[in-house]
């Protein structure tokens, strides 16, 4: 059976829908980064979506090919995930999505080095004949955080966030967000086809103690 991240580590990708701490470990991304509205053509958000998507495949199937992988072992691509933030807020404000910035990212193995993505960007881009430039590898520590799982549509997500906002004032913490630690989201659901009643959303957020 090949690896599934999801269910391996289910603290980090199948949270209940209530707050919890987690303690979120370092990890490699394909990324790509971005601004505006994720809905609107303009930004490029669709676009870069289909390119980690096109990197992460390549890199999965990369057994079958000549391109060796040191360490490789079959496992499923994991989820799509997004980092967001706006210029002077803490947090993101869901009323402004122009002024969206975002890092749209796909986890990589561990044994996926530098090198290995860079193959992986060039393969791609033969292949599916797409630009890829723009896809970094990154390393992400989140470090502390609060998270839940979200049901329902993205702009309902404020409740969620609400939610977790009350969690940790009342254990003792504080949002933490900054240029390095911002507004996360797990996409478990695919909008193409899951009602949005239906979604499935990990919202995490970096916090860290409150100073008495």
């Amino acid at each position: 059976m090949p690896f599934d991240y999801k269910k391996e580590y289910k603290e980090l990708y199948l949270p209940k829908a209530l707050p919890q701490i987690v303690e979120v470990p370092q990890m490699n991304y394909a990324a790509i980064r971005g601004k505006g509205d994720p809905n609107s053509e303009e930004s490029g958000y669709k676009a870069a979506i289909e390119v980690l998507y096109a990197i992460s495949y390549t890199l999965k199937m990369s057994y079958k090919g000549p391109h060796t992988i040191n360490g490789f072992f079959e496992y499923v691509v994991p989820p799509l995930e997004g980092f967001w933030y706006m210029e002077g807020t803490d947090g993101v404000d869901y009323l402004r999505k122009k002024d969206f910035c975002w890092i749209s990212v796909i986890r990589l193995p561990d044994f996926v080095t530098k090198e290995d993505f860079i193959w992986a960007k060039k393969e791609a881009e033969r292949k599916k004949k797409i630009d890829a430039s723009k896809a970094e590898f990154v390393t992400v520590a989140e470090g502390l955080c609060v998270q839940m799982m979200h049901m329902g549509s993205y702009d309902s997500e404020p409740k969620s966030v609400a939610e977790m906002d009350k969690f940790i004032e009342k254990n003792g913490y504080k949002n933490d967000f900054s240029d390095e630690r911002m507004h996360h989201e797990i996409y478990l659901s695919d909008p193409r086809k899951t009602p949005e009643e239906k979604r499935k959303t990990v919202i995490r957020h970096p916090i860290a103690a409150a100073l008495v």
